[in-house]
């Protein structure tokens, strides 16, 4: 199984991609990782494409083609923090990752709330989990699958209120997609939940 991992920014580069590209190679054997837009126009044989903290207008005209035609093909996506930061221009892409951020206060401590633990990327979670991230705020509200929320309560900045979703998926055009909304720092991607979380959506997204 072959996993895609993109990582290229026009914009805001987060200093934790090294360690989250790194973590994609130790959960999976086979990662290709790049910050090329070429490769994304050449799907053949991918399995999975993970958009590993984009950020910005990402991808050519013909690599926009591309990835709709490997999703809508059946294609597996997984989009991780600054993914929903990414490609605000292209409508295909906000569905795809199901909402697109839209501002965070300072990074600090929170407690997540496993809305669903019957998913494999939470059924290890507790139903509370304190993580050290940047809590996004998004522009709308997905309609998909949420699997994690972050309480509000316990952190200082939230604009979402009550339901305030942090990770969802959804089968969306013929292929799945899965967006979590933690790895913002590098210390969270040698953190044995949060892997197993990444690990177990991009199982998930490809059907494995």
């Amino acid at each position: 199984m072959t996993v895609l991992v993109f990582s290229r920014t026009t914009g805001y580069r987060h200093e934790s991609i090294p360690a989250g590209v790194q973590a994609m190679r130790e959960l999976h054997p086979a990662v290709v990782a790049t910050e090329e837009p070429g490769a994304l126009e050449d799907l053949a044989g991918v399995d999975a494409v993970v958009f590993m903290n984009t950020n910005g207008e990402v991808l050519t005209d013909a690599g926009r083609a591309a990835l709709e035609a490997y999703v809508r093909g059946g294609g597996g996506f997984l989009g991780v923090h600054s993914a929903a930061a990414t490609e605000y221009g292209w409508p295909f892409y906000g569905e795809l990752v199901g909402a697109w951020f839209d501002k965070h206060p300072a990074v600090q401590p929170a407690t997540i709330v496993v809305s669903d633990p019957d998913h494999p990327a939470t059924a290890h979670l507790p139903a509370r989990w304190e993580c050290v991230d940047e809590w996004y705020d998004f522009r709308s509200r997905p309609a998909a699958r949420v699997l994690l929320r972050v309480d509000e309560a316990t952190y200082d900045g939230g604009g979402m209120g009550a339901d305030h979703p942090l990770a969802w998926c959804h089968e969306r055009f013929g292929g799945r997609s899965f967006y979590t909304a933690l790895g913002h720092t590098a210390e969270s991607y040698v953190e044995p939940a949060f892997r197993e979380h990444l690990s177990n959506a991009l199982r998930w997204v490809t059907g494995h």
